[in-house]
């Protein structure tokens, strides 16, 4: 038992990695593909595998940071030990961006699959009542709701491998036979590929939700690292092969009455409306019980914040007392959530993504700063992990950032403007020590 939290090492690597798939929710593959089948002409798989691998580069870098720092594994804290307080507020004011848009995320899935199944109903009217249902999820209580993401996991796993199968027998059945299209064709182009990396990296980054367990884990220094590798390849071959058993079969998405929620409508092509309804279930309430989580973590982080002084204590630090629940943090994150209804899928990625690829590229750098600079570890394998490998990880990065939509820039930018400017007046413009984000590891959950 850890004498500092009082928290119990009882987590394998295994238990980790189905910890970690539960935050990640499988489906989201079904949710992207419409949009990246468009964004790609019609190559999700290459774009895939083309994420998977830029993504695996800055995996290795939390890798390196996690071994260091196993009682805070995030980039918001590496930032700080590796640079200055200042740097990590900056890093962390960022990161907020990944909170604030994923709760959104999962509404917006959950309003493409159920206006394909009831398009007489406004698009809106699901977005609101997802949105009020994390909300008052959270406001009660919500220990027994994320209990059971680990079995929709397992549901989610089911019907991934019952929409592949229906898939394959599709084709035995069909004049369409197997190739390399899918991966590559003649009107590929890497525009293509980094336009659908901007959507399905997405898909992937949630990798770095596994360090919150350093403290719950098994020799974290070897648990979490493995962990993060495992469920990063696990998921990128996962969602390659079933996009090209997809894309195989319907090449061109735009034949759909509504692209964007392509998935549900080839499930009713596969299955008919019984196969169809379960699929979309089983999607609908995975991003449903994702959506709970996604706001329960950016209440508690905010709480955080609110405890700690960075934002005004009076409200976000506040706790119900006869409920333990945050939740002026709670209804907030649920109003700025109603937002979501301005937005499309494909936006609402790419500002989620934003602040991720911020925090990505400071751990990459963060590595080098600590294991090359620092600690001088010049060797050829050192240079090979500390220099060479986060530069290329760094490299994916700046062409993601270069194919990002221009409306998530530039509120990005204005947010970490926002965040430079709020930090000079806690700093009385920089003349005092910067507050400092003291990241719970137990924030989501």
């Amino acid at each position: 038992m850890d004498n500092q939290t009082g928290l119990q090492r009882k987590l394998k690597l295994w238990h980790v990695f189905a910890l970690g798939l539960s935050l990640m929710v499988p489906t989201t593959v079904f949710d992207t593909y419409g949009i990246a089948s468009g964004a790609t002409g019609g190559h999700v798989p290459i774009s895939y595998l083309f994420s998977m691998c830029a993504i695996l580069f800055t995996v290795f870098s939390y890798t390196h940071m996690v071994k260091v720092f196993p009682r805070a594994g995030s980039a918001y804290t590496y930032a700080q030990q590796t640079f200055n307080p200042g740097v990590g507020f900056v890093v962390g004011w960022a990161a907020l961006c990944d909170y604030l848009f994923l709760p959104m995320l999962y509404a917006l899935a959950a309003e493409i699959y159920l206006s394909s199944f009831f398009p007489d109903v406004p698009g809106w009217l699901w977005i609101v009542l997802s949105i009020a249902f994390f909300t008052i999820a959270n406001i009660f209580s919500v220990k027994v709701t994320i209990s059971f993401n680990a079995i929709f996991v397992v549901f989610q796993m089911i019907i991934c491998v019952v929409f592949v199968a229906l898939l394959i027998r599709e084709l035995a059945g069909s004049s369409t036979s197997f190739s390399l299209a899918p991966f590559y064709s003649a009107n590929l182009t890497m525009n293509s590929i980094l336009s659908g990396s901007i959507i399905l990296c997405y898909t992937l980054i949630g990798f770095d939700a596994l360090s919150t367990l350093s403290e719950e884990a098994i020799e974290p220094t070897k648990t979490i690292p493995r962990a993060m590798i495992i469920q990063t390849i696990f998921l990128g071959l996962l969602y390659t092969t079933i996009t090209y058993f997809m894309q195989l079969l319907f090449p061109d998405v735009s034949v759909f009455n509504e692209p964007d929620a392509a998935s549900s409508e080839i499930a009713q092509k596969l299955g008919g409306m019984l196969f169809a309804s379960i699929f979309i279930a089983i999607t609908v309430t995975g991003n449903l019980v994702g959506g709970i989580a996604a706001q329960l973590s950016t209440s508690r982080l905010l709480f955080a914040m609110g405890r700690d002084n960075v934002i005004p204590k009076r409200i976000f630090g506040y706790v119900n007392p006869r409920t333990g629940v945050p939740v002026w943090n709670v209804l907030l994150t649920g109003i700025f959530s109603l937002t979501a209804v301005f937005l499309s899928y494909e936006t609402a990625i790419s500002f989620f993504s934003f602040g991720a690829y911020i925090a990505f590229s400071f751990v990459n750098l963060s590595v080098i700063v600590y294991f090359y600079r620092q600690r001088k570890m010049n060797t050829f394998k050192g240079i090979l992990m500390y220099l060479v490998g986060p530069l290329i990880a760094l490299c994916f990065l700046v062409l993601l950032w270069a194919n990002m939509d221009m409306h998530a820039l530039l509120l990005g930018l204005v947010w970490n403007v926002v965040g430079i400017g709020y930090l000079a007046y806690l700093t009385k413009f920089f003349s005092q020590k910067p507050p400092q984000f003291h990241f719970d590891e137990n924030v989501s959950g």
